[in-house]
């Protein structure tokens, strides 16, 4: 195992796919839990599924960077399903799912008219291969805007996550921050779909934030607790695809689902122990 994480740091390509996916999991995971508290955390699912049908296409299209064609559609995505929820009468898993199927019908079309069945593939699953030089940069840049903008808009967003209509009431503009929000979320679901894949990617959203909030209750220490998580699932989840030949996406969200089932037996366990503690203490008293 030693062996093959010294010859792993030789490779250019797991250099690469370790520096990009740490920094889409450490922002994965801060804004997942945003997104899970407000109950909409499936619209990293969504968006990355915009994000294939953009890639596909503008890949049909022969375009020289699709990735950067495919950032500001999923952007806008983000910002019209975040309006469609909150102004119509279809709401937040409706809109999503009306807006991910479609995009998904017409990526999965694109790429069967053109013959692109091997991009379809990569875009599907993820491949740390197709990660160059150039995706790298983009996402250390997109990377370091978004980690910028959640710490500089911390207090606001904690505000609107817990409680939106207090938020108002008080006079902070909470759909900028919700659109604030959704911008993040829709760069993270960009620069982490090359190598997590569309079907995927989602994965690093969610499953941080519900496993830190089995261990801990204050936001901050979730925040925190949730990033270390998610930084640490990866890495063991990128080692384990590449000294056992497993793909990385499916090897990542394994080590995730494996810290769940662990994060959900500690806290079982732990909420018995303070039981049994109270217990213990109300005996006492009598």
């Amino acid at each position: 195992m030693i062996r093959d994480i010294a010859e792993m740091f030789q490779n250019s390509f797991m250099v690469r796919a370790l520096i990009g996916g740490i920094l889409v999991s450490l922002c994965a995971s801060l804004l997942g839990v945003s997104l899970v508290l407000k109950r909409y955390s499936m619209i990293g699912d969504g968006l990355s599924h915009v994000g294939f049908g953009a890639l596909a296409v503008a890949s049909a299209l022969g375009a020289a960077a699709p990735l950067h064609i495919a950032i500001p559609v999923v952007v806008a995505s983000a910002f019209f399903l975040l309006r469609l929820s909150e102004n119509s009468k279809i709401k937040g898993d409706a809109a999503i799912a009306l807006i991910s199927t479609g995009a998904l019908a017409i990526g999965i079309t694109a790429a069967s008219v053109t013959g692109l069945n091997t991009d379809i593939n990569s875009y599907l699953f993820g491949s740390i291969i197709a990660m160059d030089r150039n995706d790298v940069i983009l996402c250390i840049v997109l990377s370091i805007i978004i980690l910028i903008m959640f710490v500089f808009f911390y207090n606001k967003i904690f505000a609107v996550t817990f409680d939106e209509s207090f938020a108002r009431a008080t006079g902070t503009k909470a759909g900028i921050y919700n659109m604030i929000i959704a911008l993040l979320t829709a760069l993270t679901i960009v620069v982490g779909m090359k190598m997590m894949g569309s079907m995927l990617i989602s994965s690093l959203v969610i499953f941080p934030a519900v496993i830190s909030m089995r261990l801990c209750s204050r936001f901050k220490t979730v925040i925190i607790t949730s990033a270390i998580v998610s930084v640490i699932c990866f890495v063991i989840g990128l080692m384990a695809s590449y000294s056992y030949s497993l793909p990385t996406g499916a090897s990542i969200v394994i080590v995730n689902m494996i810290a769940l089932i662990l994060a959900v037996t500690i806290g079982h366990f732990t909420m018995r122990k303070n039981k049994r503690a109270l217990k213990k203490h109300a005996e006492k008293k009598k």
